[in-house]
């Protein structure tokens, strides 16, 4: 009897811990909304006056980037920090669609990896849309039909997507944040479809990457077609006989598809990183990076003297890729990326040192590092 009370007391202590979280809760959705409402009468009493009031920001990134990495340098178990953290990752996207849902265009179609990234960043309040292209992506949100946009731009096995990086040439976007996702790759077919019965894998090209040295050992004489996404190659196992698919739990969910093989990426710490593109610069959260895009006149030397501003600077790099350029033949623009702000005084100094030496500059953005 005594274990059974000792039970019933511990499920009355969690009853009553809940409903504190809950109005506990309720008291920051409250919040929120009274800072929807100063947002607001500021633009308001601008324009009475008027003076020219500027576009009431909701969401930032920065805010945000800042309570996420409190919440884990603080935390002292049981829960491990970035559990704790995801839960507040969305009270405050509920919090945040309080004052206005965000709109959040996607490569997509749904049950891509560029979705997860977009509800992990987001949360599950954002108002996903999904793109069939990247250049879908950045053509919305330059329109201002969607808030933000979520695109793929480097894989830890397969490298840089070039496309992401294209997009940024003649693009007026501004990277607003990161988002890394651990990949897991599963075959997925149709309930009650036999392993005898597959004669065609479908993914995406990256997939099929990433999984080859698997798919040639277990799966060597099936063959293999690329298509537009691993949602789209979940969405032809559902509807097609005979196809399997390689995506991960959230297409196999969506499609209702079932596991013939868990886990079949080549490299366990598969990782890819998408960009949060948007149309406002984001201020200092304490834990930057910077990107931009850099070119030289083509002569001995060039790259060294782009890069030697950051050594002397002691600026850590965290990515240089190259693209070639448009407008001269075998000629290059390089992507560098590196760690602080552009309001930094040792970031403005090396952008004045790259501005003196090259024939082109873009920042592209600085931008809180990936805290979840």
């Amino acid at each position: 009897m005594a274990d059974i009370r000792d039970l019933d007391q511990v499920r009355a202590d969690i009853d009553a811990i809940d409903r504190e979280i809950q109005a506990l809760i309720q008291r920051r959705a409250g919040c929120a909304q009274r800072v929807a409402e100063i947002k607001l009468a500021e633009v308001l009493a601008a324009q009475e006056k008027g003076e020219p009031a500027a576009e009431v920001v909701f969401y930032r990134p920065e805010r945000e980037a800042q309570i996420l990495q409190q919440i884990i340098d603080r935390n002292e178990g049981p829960l491990v920090g970035s559990a704790v953290a995801h839960i507040f990752r969305e009270v405050m996207s509920a919090c945040l669609a309080l004052e206005r849902p965000l709109q959040v265009a996607y490569l997509g179609p749904e049950g891509t990896f560029t979705q997860a990234a977009t509800l992990k960043h987001f949360g599950h309040a954002a108002i996903c849309v999904p793109q069939n292209t990247i250049d879908g992506v950045f053509a919305q949100v330059e329109s201002g039909e969607c808030n933000y946009g979520v695109v793929p731009v480097e894989n830890s096995t397969e490298g840089m997507v070039s496309h992401t990086l294209d997009n940024f040439m003649d693009s007026p976007l501004k990277i607003s944040g990161e988002v890394e996702m651990r990949i897991v790759h599963h075959l997925l077919a149709a309930p009650g479809i036999g392993e005898e019965s597959i004669t065609r894998i479908c993914a995406h090209q990256q997939a099929l990457a990433q999984c080859r040295n698997w798919l040639d050992s277990h799966w060597p004489k099936v063959e293999r077609e690329a298509v537009s996404s691993n949602g789209e190659a979940a969405r032809l196992a559902a509807t097609t006989p005979g196809v399997a698919a390689v995506a991960g739990d959230m297409a196999a969910e969506l499609y209702q598809l079932e596991k013939l093989a868990e886990h079949i990426e080549d490299y366990p710490d598969n990782t890819t990183r998408f960009l949060v593109v948007g149309r406002e610069e984001v201020p200092p959260s304490g834990r930057d990076k910077t990107s931009l895009i850099v070119s030289s006149r083509n002569k001995p030397g060039a790259l060294f003297t782009l890069l030697d501003p950051f050594r002397r600077a002691g600026v850590s790099l965290t990515r240089i890729d190259t693209r070639p350029s448009r407008t001269e033949k075998w000629a290059y623009v390089f992507f560098i990326e590196f760690e602080g702000h552009m309001q930094d005084e040792a970031i403005r100094g090396i952008v004045a040192d790259l501005e003196e030496q090259s024939i082109l500059l873009k920042p592209l953005g600085s931008y809180p590092r990936a805290v979840l």
